[in-house]
């Protein structure tokens, strides 16, 4: 058994935690736990907005989240004698939703998972002009598969991995981001929404940290949506059980944190909360590698193993997108994002022939196993992008052929009243 060196009571918010975690990026957060080198460790962890989100058949929880509390991390973990410009060596030996005493509840990860499309006005996603209201869907847990009563007809094996971990930046690394992040957010400061998320003192978690320490993480701490130089939010469906992943440490004990599980994505986790996001547990073998930003290059980014341990899907109904906004007939330069999400858009269209909705639809492509590539990125003016759908996970043929679609009931996800 890993020693647990972070627990969860998950009827309880983390700020109620007997040690809690936090959820700002900062390197005043005080180390919640020491390990050691060598020692395999049990980190268990909230869901990501901290339980906002409950196991109902309305869609006002996501439209109503309050963002300002995310992401809900655990840690941050010391590791006895990391220096800046060690690398940290993360092994995932484990994860999975919540376990017992706790695996039956009300918070996200207890028996079950759910995926949002968040509305515009509050985070968005990837396809949000064409889908800016909230929607939500229900995933049941069965082992290592799932379903989902607000998209019927699919069920699929869940990747199960972490969202987002990552170590504590330094002071001038964080500087650095909020200089960068607030000159994009300068650009266009009224958009909707917003460039960028800058610092923000309203809801700030900082661990164990009181008085000026926590007003400094308040003030400076950086938000964790996105990912950056010291790992976070990469939201990477690979990055499962069996993965090594090669952390570049820029403060002492390198402060690892994380959380943001999840049970199950598609590639871009495109509704933005798209995958099916849970609390639970993982276990992880800590070892460094002393001097190894400078030794390998690893200075701007982590770099990392994927695990083997996947769903083996054989067959994909794949779709193409293009550069190309043929709402508006506007052709862009080697735009792999918009190519990407013509690609999904394509998808989208293509299951509402069979029955979904596009909300259904949309959820679908952020919670499965979908594959999405850059296909061509040199092919002047348009880049090309592809979207690989496993067949496998419907109960009914999705494939094209002189039939039509088998068009039936699919019900309906969430909604907002």
């Amino acid at each position: 058994m890993p020693d647990v060196v972070f627990t969860v009571d998950q009827a309880k918010s983390m700020r109620d935690q007997a040690v809690p975690g936090h959820n700002r990026w900062h390197p005043d957060v005080p180390v919640a736990t020491m390990v050691r080198p060598g020692q395999t460790i049990r980190v268990e962890c909230r869901e990501w907005t901290d339980g906002q989100i409950g196991n109902n058949d309305s869609a006002n929880d996501v439209r109503d989240v309050d963002l300002n509390r995310a992401h809900m991390l655990s840690g941050p973990i010391g590791v006895e004698g990391a220096e800046p410009g060690d690398l940290l060596v993360v092994d995932i030996l484990d994860l999975g939703p919540v376990q017992a005493p706790q695996e039956y509840g009300d918070a996200p990860g207890q028996g079950w998972g759910y995926t949002g499309i968040f509305a515009k006005a509050n985070g968005g996603g990837f396809l949000t002009d064409y889908f800016p209201d909230a929607y939500k869907a229900i995933w049941d847990f069965q082992g290592q598969t799932c379903t989902s009563r607000h998209i019927p007809g699919v069920r699929f094996t869940g990747i199960t991995h972490p969202g987002l971990f990552g170590t504590a930046p330094s002071a001038d690394l964080l500087a650095r981001w909020n200089e960068r992040e607030k000159a994009l957010a300068d650009t266009d400061p009224d958009r909707v929404p917003a460039l960028a998320l800058l610092p923000l003192e309203d809801q700030t978690l900082g661990g164990t940290a009181d008085g000026d320490v926590l007003t400094g993480i308040g003030r400076d701490g950086a938000r964790t949506v996105p990912a950056r130089e010291n790992g976070g939010n990469h939201d990477i469906k690979n990055f499962t059980r069996g993965s090594r992943v090669f952390y570049p440490v820029h403060v002492r004990d390198a402060k690892l944190s994380g959380g943001d599980l999840h049970f199950s994505q598609g590639d871009g986790e495109i509704t933005f909360c798209g995958a099916i996001e849970m609390g639970g547990f993982i276990d992880f073998h800590i070892d460094l590698i002393k001097g190894g930003m400078e030794t390998y290059g690893v200075t701007t980014n982590p770099v990392f193993m994927p695990g083997n341990v996947e769903p083996r899907y054989s067959e994909f109904l794949t779709f193409i997108g293009i550069s190309v906004d043929h709402e508006s007939n506007t052709n862009k330069y080697l735009d792999a994002t918009l190519a990407y999400k013509r690609a999904c858009l394509n998808a989208v269209r293509y299951l509402e022939k069979f029955g979904y909705s596009g909300e259904q639809a949309y959820l679908l492509l952020g919670a499965a196993p979908i594959e999405g590539r850059i296909s061509g990125v040199v092919d002047i003016p348009n880049a090309c992008a592809s979207l690989y759908l496993p067949t496998a996970i419907f109960d009914f043929d999705v494939r094209p052929s002189a039939s039509g679609p088998a068009k039936a009931d699919r019900g309906q996800c969430a909604v907002t009243s």
